[in-house]
Formats: structure tokens, C-alpha cells, sequence
């Protein structure tokens, strides 16, 4: 049975682990987010969320997003390859719905899978 869990093992935890996913990355991006991902040694995916101050300023907002990308990141998790992945925001979506935030990680996490599949080949 699968499990959709969202356990600390899909998560980036440390300095070094968000710094390995900023050295020579492949990048998907939407109107609102930007998506850095990185190939791991792992059997699953891993994801970290960087929401700055400044382009969401109020820690509601901001946590609601990151509700948002966790949960689309949990149901989509068995969908994506073994990639380290570090989603930023782009401008201020605070006003956004959450359907649109919804819809938008739907595309990115398929972009992603495509990409890797067009890198590990060629």
C-alpha cells in the first residue's frame, strides 16, 4: 500500500542539504513559484521551503503556503523522481487562493518529472 506520509525524511533539514540543492540545479518555475531541484542518492524526494519576509509579509500567510506546498508535495510525492528540491516564491502571492496555488504545484511537479526523465537520458 502506498503511504502519504510527510515524514522528515521528505524533508531538507539542514544548511548544507538546501546549500548541495543551489550548486548547479535544474530550475522549473510557474508564475508563482521557482523550483530548484537536484538528483539525490535517495529512493524518494525531499523538499525544502524558502517563503522570505519580504515577499509574504504576514507569518499566516506565509504558513498557509507552505500548508499548500506540503500538502500538494505529500499527494504528488510517489509521482516525482529522487531529487532534492527547493521551492521559492516569487512576488508577493498572499492574496492568492489556494486553488490556484494548487493547480500551479500540479504543473511544476509534472514539469519536474519530465525533466529529470530528458536529463538522466540525455
Amino acid at each position: 500500500m502506498v503511504s502519504y506520509k510527510f515524514g522528515r525524511e521528505l524533508r531538507l533539514l539542514t544548511p548544507s542539504q538546501f546549500d548541495n540543492v543551489f550548486q548547479n540545479p535544474f530550475r522549473v518555475a510557474s508564475p508563482l513559484f521557482t523550483i530548484l531541484a537536484k538528483p539525490n542518492q535517495l529512493t524518494q524526494p525531499r523538499i525544502g521551503l524558502t517563503i522570505a519576509k519580504k515577499r509574504v509579509k504576514l507569518a499566516v500567510q506565509r504558513n498557509r503556503i507552505k500548508r499548500c506546498v506540503r500538502n500538494s508535495f505529500r499527494l504528488h510525492q510517489h509521482q516525482l523522481p529522487a531529487v532534492d528540491l527547493v521551492l521559492m516564491v516569487k512576488g508577493d502571492i498572499s492574496n492568492t487562493p489556494n486553488d490556484e496555488l494548487l493547480k500551479q504545484l500540479e504543473r511544476l511537479w509534472q514539469k519536474i518529472a519530465r525533466q529529470y526523465t530528458a536529463l538522466s537520458s540525455g
